[in-house]
């Protein structure tokens, strides 16, 4: 029996088809997927052939197509319908892809061929889009470590590893608080919300065999309900649930987690050259700076202060 993950989808615009899918088909397809592409890639870092943009650039961006495409329904499945099964899955998956990504990253004889087009760049006619692509492949690999060696290139894929693993179980922890907590609405409670609000926290209530509605800690429900609830108790009630997720000890307790990936952030900054995981992070984004960030929020700050303040003395 074929993998339905792995073959052609002669469907309209190429949809996945999701009722041949199922959750047993996940693993055998992305070990697949990733075989495959640690060929690909191979093939291009090994080849005898001088590099081109071609042969090297835009062949490594197609190399794990096949991974994106299977890991693409996977994640959509799982984000948008997540289950014990598919959350088992997911923490196998992140150690796997993370390990796959620094290989590639860390392939030294890859990055030369990457290094090599780079330095050709300006005699190579590309275009926009191509120039684009070269610099954020290069780039990407700076960043994951390829001009590391020895022991810090060995312990940036330690960190990058655990970091991973961290980050699902960190996300993991917060969808099984929201599962686990539901708070009960009378229909006097449910005076003054919009009718969609009413609508959602019935339905929730069937779903949770709660005998009427609910408010859960889902952001399409709790997060309309703290907007539009003129009862200032329920609102207090549902907040604190709602800041409290990850934080309520026992298994799904993130506090440790969140202490342990920031300081593993901060040690992949430092490994890669950076004075922190700020200046690490915002390198690629518009601000660049930490400090930019910093004047940003303090332009925004005394006006919203004062805005606040005087929206508080009109509520007295």
């Amino acid at each position: 029996m074929t993998n339905p993950l792995l073959e052609s989808w002669d469907t309209p615009f190429a949809m996945p088809p999701f009722d041949r899918i199922a959750d047993d088909d996940f693993r055998p397809a992305v070990d697949a997927a990733l075989e495959s592409a640690r060929a690909r890639v191979a093939e291009i870092a090994d080849s005898a052939e001088p590099a081109t943009f071609a042969n090297t650039i835009e062949a490594l961006e197609l190399a794990d197509a096949d991974l994106g495409r299977v890991l693409g329904v996977f994640y959509n499945l799982s984000g948008a319908d997540s289950s014990p099964v598919r959350e088992a899955l997911a923490r196998e998956f992140s150690p796997m892809l993370s390990a796959y990504a620094s290989d590639v990253a860390m392939n030294e004889a890859l990055f030369a061929r990457i290094e090599a087009v780079w330095a050709a760049r300006e005699s190579l006619d590309l275009t926009e889009e191509q120039s684009r692509l070269l610099y954020l492949t290069r780039r990407g690999f700076v960043r994951a470590g390829a001009e590391l060696e020895g022991i810090a290139k060995d312990r940036l894929r330690s960190v990058t590893e655990r970091l991973a693993s961290l980050g699902v179980q960190f996300t993991q922890n917060l969808l099984a608080d929201e599962r686990d907590w539901h708070m009960e609405l009378s229909e006097p409670d449910l005076d003054g919300l919009p009718d969609f609000v009413v609508d959602a926290a019935r339905a929730a209530g069937e779903e949770r065999g709660a005998g009427g509605p609910v408010v859960t800690l889902s952001r399409s429900l709790i997060v309309p309900f703290l907007q539009f609830s003129p009862r200032r108790d329920l609102r207090e009630r549902a907040h604190a649930a709602w800041t409290a997720r990850g934080a309520n000890g026992g298994d799904t307790d993130n506090r440790d987690i969140a202490r342990e990936i920031l300081e593993l952030r901060e040690e992949r900054a430092g490994l890669l050259g950076y004075d922190s995981f700020a200046e690490f992070k915002l390198e690629t984004e518009m601000a660049k700076t930490p400090e930019a960030v910093r004047e940003l929020l303090m332009k925004v700050w005394e006006p919203a202060r004062t805005k606040a303040e005087e929206d508080g003395l009109r509520l007295t």
